[in-house]
């Protein structure tokens, strides 16, 4: 039997959902979790925790489909004056760190460093790079839209166009990318509408490998 879903369920109708759609908690579909860094106009780091994220390329290039920029944050401010970031992918003995980066969110403050972590510059961008972070992607914003017009938040598309990826999370047999030493994902409550009574809040997890596609 297949529950089905249109509009709120009843038991999600008071529910705090923090800006995100009803649907998100009953779908519950993990997307990586990384902290994205670039200078404020004042020269100091910006961090930001994100997610909603997918990434995607093909001969022309590698993306990060970026789905939820807040216009009222300070990353969406520092994209449009120097088109500039990266994304920083923390393993999860980080997590705790880049988390204080929501707390130390002044705008005279060094987001990176007043968290404990160690802020360097890009090499092809100008945006700093968090140093205790396994793997870095330096980019551009390409384009930005808003999903529905009127959003508080845009949809933007950054162009990879440098990658750091320390050594020991390169060889899968090592710490690899995947596993409980990998990329990090947030995973929205799985909410059972037809059990719900709480409040709604997300999880951390990663990826574990259970097949090879060579299979076939």
């Amino acid at each position: 039997m297949k529950y089905k879903y249109d509009s709120v369920p009843e038991s999600m109708k008071d529910m705090q959902t923090y800006g995100f759609n009803w649907m998100e908690f009953v779908a519950s579909i993990p997307s990586p979790l990384y902290l994205i860094t670039s200078y404020k106009s004042n020269g100091l780091p910006n961090a930001c925790m994100q997610s909603w994220t997918t990434f995607t390329g093909g001969a022309n290039g590698y993306f990060a489909i970026v789905s939820s920029v807040s216009k009222y944050g300070h990353l969406y401010k520092t994209l449009h004056e120097s088109g500039d970031a990266v994304i920083n992918f923390m393993s999860a003995d980080l997590y705790d760190k880049c988390m204080f980066t929501i707390q130390n969110n002044a705008f005279d403050t060094d987001e990176i460093t007043a968290s404990g972590l160690t802020c360097i510059k890009a090499d092809k961008v100008n945006a700093p790079l968090v140093a205790e972070c396994f793997m870095n992607f330096e980019c551009r914003l390409k384009w930005e839209k808003e999903i529905c017009d009127g959003d508080d938040s845009v949809l933007a598309c950054l162009e990879i166009v440098k990658v750091h990826i320390d050594e020991k999370h390169l060889d899968e047999n090592d710490l690899g990318r995947t596993g409980d030493t990998g990329i990090l994902y947030n995973i929205h409550h799985p909410i059972n509408p037809e059990k719900y009574a709480g409040t709604a809040h997300d999880y951390v997890g990663v990826i574990k490998k259970i097949r090879d596609y060579a299979e076939y």
